[in-house]
């Protein structure tokens, strides 16, 4: 991490909770505190931590105060600065953490413009695991030529941790890598500032949807990888066809458990179509552990 502090991930996620909330927080045992993903707020209900699939309760009682003041904790006290994110339901938090949001959106010509009266929050806790992607990358690489890849797993699998570390491997190794990160879950900028390592050659377009940030990048910053989380729309597949035909590199992650289940999946199903991906890597977890596979795509 480049924010330098001390003590575990789930500390400092536990640091940014209003202080009732953060004491409770802190008495979860050490073994869960380790694997835990994310801490789970909901107005007049419970603090709780999400370990794996299950949720363990901390406190009760959460008051809408206690979510103004994570909010505002969250956004530095400067919500207006925040405002292109809060509207969308998120807002990054400095040590590359993410508060996800729910409660009353402030519509105005069809498009969101405000979230307020907060009544649900996600604190996620976003952690780097350096070199788990290693063994890949021979498979992903021909010399200074990357073969187009999709990472493959359902939420919560992974995908975004494999995602990241492949882009710190590509860009130490001397690859120009341009990141559009629409949410802000790969390099988790703060003020412009990636809080997570994506290396010293990734150019990173922060809060950009992916249609709009892929031809950016690649007019502006001669890429040889564009990678990319989540692909949804049609729109980024259109982004991602055309900036193959201009020989660069491409790395994206889809929400799928296998490439069966991609086929299966109409948007999906056109996205193979193009024959843009030549690999899918597919993450398996099995007893809490991530297992890792790569298979060609059809031809």
């Amino acid at each position: 991490m480049r924010t330098g502090k001390r003590g575990s991930r789930y500390e400092a996620a536990a640091a940014i909770l209003p202080s009732r909330l953060r004491q409770a927080a802190l008495e979860l045992p050490a073994e869960l505190q380790k694997a835990a993903e994310e801490l789970r707020l909901r107005t007049g209900g419970e603090l709780t931590a999400l370990v794996g699939e299950e949720e363990f309760p901390l406190c009760g009682d959460v008051t809408a105060e206690e979510m103004e003041t994570l909010c505002d904790i969250a956004a530095d006290f400067s919500r207006y600065a925040a405002m292109e994110t809060l509207r969308e339901g998120y807002l990054p938090v400095r040590g590359g953490f993410r508060l996800g949001l729910c409660g009353t959106v402030v519509m105005k010509v069809g498009a969101a413009s405000n979230l307020r009266h907060i009544t649900s929050a996600a604190l996620r806790i976003g952690r780097e695991h350096p070199g788990v992607a290693e063994p890949l990358l021979p498979r992903l690489t021909e010399g200074r030529r990357f073969s187009n890849t999709l990472i493959l797993s359902p939420p919560g699998g992974g995908k975004t941790t494999l995602l990241r570390d492949l882009v710190r491997l590509l860009s130490n190794g001397g690859w120009r890598i341009a990141l559009v990160d629409e949410r802000g879950e790969v390099a988790v900028c703060h003020q412009g500032i990636p809080q997570m390592d994506v290396g010293p050659r990734t150019d990173v377009l922060d809060g950009c949807p992916k249609a709009l940030g892929i031809p950016m990048v690649l007019r502006a910053m001669n890429p040889q990888v564009i990678a990319v989380d989540e692909v949804t729309a049609r729109e980024d597949i259109r982004s991602m066809t055309m900036a193959a035909g201009c020989g660069v590199g491409l790395l994206a992650t889809v929400h799928a458990g296998s490439v069966e289940e991609l086929c299966e999946r109409p948007l999906y199903r056109e996205l193979l179509e193009h024959r843009v991906f030549r690999l899918a890597v597919c993450i398996h977890r099995t007893e809490g552990q991530r297992h890792y596979s790569v298979e060609e795509l059809a031809e």
